[in-house]
């Protein structure tokens, strides 16, 4: 088999075969010969590394800044981001603690890696402030300039006269804008809609919660219109509160399936993970290699409960609902319950089935003594939610009460036991708050 090694160099087309043979058959080539197969395979393999940062998110992040730390998150995080990119997803929402490489991940190398892919496309970059999105608009475009960049995505540039930090463009007309939360965003398009922190840390250290409803109102009225059809957009928090964007967007998704049906990824701080062995749940840090399991503890016993739960657990609670703590709960390791003294149910009930509609829950627990530590414990036996309309809620209602024959029965609102209005908890189920609805009779 004779190959041209001139042809090669010239076309750098190999097969598999040509590459292979001359691998096997070095001895038999020339001096010269052998400088040339060296250019070849330097020149292959400069082109293969170029192409793994043109296929991948994480290769580019390592290729633009060679000492970046991955840790698994990133990568989880960047398979999400690509897949909006390829277009197999159209909308993500990622809630992910501090200083664990969000926003060099999803303001700065993401936004370069996609105009690089699609130079003619338009991107936004939203975050609390307008000062803040141009900073991540300077360092995207900076970025575009180096000859690293220029390696992996040869045909792509700055427009000539693209000077702004915060608005400019690229040589196939793409476009990126950068703005904050109540920006005017008139005129302006997006392919890419990329939000990044859309709440300020100062303005919920302050109590100034009704950045919340104006973040969501420009949200949903501003830059949601901006999209493109076929526009994707990703939105990338820190959680703080229930009623931040990311509780919004999913509280709309959750009662709306015509809604942007957002797919959800929560990062906590510290993971609980079931050993395989002993099967007991232990506590693992997300990042070891940054942050591990002790500084994290720290974190967490420096700051209220409420507050780790939303910044670095992704589980905002209310400050006044803490009076159950999280870390009360245990797991009833034991394939059947223990034999409780008192059994109590409660029923919060709703009655239809449209998608906004509220669920019905019904949860039964009791309460029986641990023989462990010798105190009371309440369990949580049996727990239902789910959206049913009124013949099917006063059926499992009533099966539900006669399979566990509860002494005490907590109704809201609507409805109630009326059966249970003349006894007490001495003697049979009584009713703690008694209200008229004789369906229940």
């Amino acid at each position: 088999m004779a190959i041209d090694l001139a042809n090669l160099a010239t076309e750098m087309d190999f097969s598999p075969a040509e590459i292979q043979h001359m691998l096997d058959n070095l001895d038999s080539f020339s001096p010269e010969e052998l400088v040339e197969i060296d250019k070849i395979v330097g020149e292959l393999s400069t082109r293969q590394y170029n192409q793994s940062a043109h296929d991948d998110l994480i290769e580019f992040c390592k290729r633009m800044q060679p000492d970046y730390k991955v840790g698994r998150h990133h990568r989880i995080l960047a398979d999400q981001l690509m897949a909006l990119e390829d277009g197999s997803k159209d909308r993500v929402c990622v809630n992910i603690p501090p200083r664990h490489g969000k926003s060099q991940l999803v303001s700065i190398f993401y936004p370069a890696w996609f105009l690089g892919r699609n130079p003619d496309k338009k991107v936004m970059m939203v975050s609390h402030t307008t000062d803040l999105a141009v900073d991540f608009g300077r360092k995207v475009r900076n970025l575009i300039s180096v000859d690293a960049y220029k390696d992996i995505f040869p045909e792509v540039a700055l427009a000539v006269d693209s000077k702004s930090a915060g608005r400019w463009n690229t040589n196939f007309g793409g476009e990126y804008f950068a703005c904050g939360i109540g920006s005017a965003l008139a005129g302006r398009g997006a392919d890419l809609l990329l939000v990044d922190d859309p709440h300020s840390e100062q303005d919920v250290i302050n109590g100034n919660f009704s950045v919340f409803d104006k973040a969501y109102e420009w949200f949903t009225f501003g830059a949601r219109t901006r999209l493109m059809p076929g526009g994707r957009v990703a939105i990338i928090q820190t959680r703080w509160h229930m009623d931040d964007l990311t509780g919004r967007v999913t509280n709309d998704m959750s009662k709306n399936a015509r809604a942007d049906q957002y797919e959800v990824v929560e990062f906590p701080a510290i993971l609980e993970v079931q050993n395989k062995k002993t099967k007991k749940y232990v506590e693992k840090p997300l990042w070891p290699e940054f942050f591990d399991l002790e500084a994290l503890l720290r974190t967490k016993a420096s700051m209220p409960t409420f507050q780790w739960n939303a910044q670095y657990q992704q589980q905002p609670t209310a400050e006044e609902a803490s009076i159950v703590k999280r870390e009360w709960w245990n797991m009833w390791e034991q394939d059947n319950p223990p034999p409780c003294e008192y059994i109590i149910m409660s029923l919060d009930a709703a009655a239809e089935t449209h998608n906004r509609a509220d669920y019905t829950a019904l949860t039964t627990w009791g309460v029986f003594l641990n023989e462990g530590t010798s105190a009371y414990n309440v369990i949580l036996l049996n727990s239902i939610k789910k959206r049913m309309e009124f013949p099917e809620l006063k059926q499992m209602a009533m099966e539900e009460y006669q399979d566990w024959d509860p002494r005490c029965v907590y109704c809201g609102e609507e409805v109630c036991w009326y059966g249970a209005v003349s006894r007490d908890a001495t003697d049979g189920p009584a009713c703690v708050r008694i209200h008229t609805a004789p369906w229940l009779r």
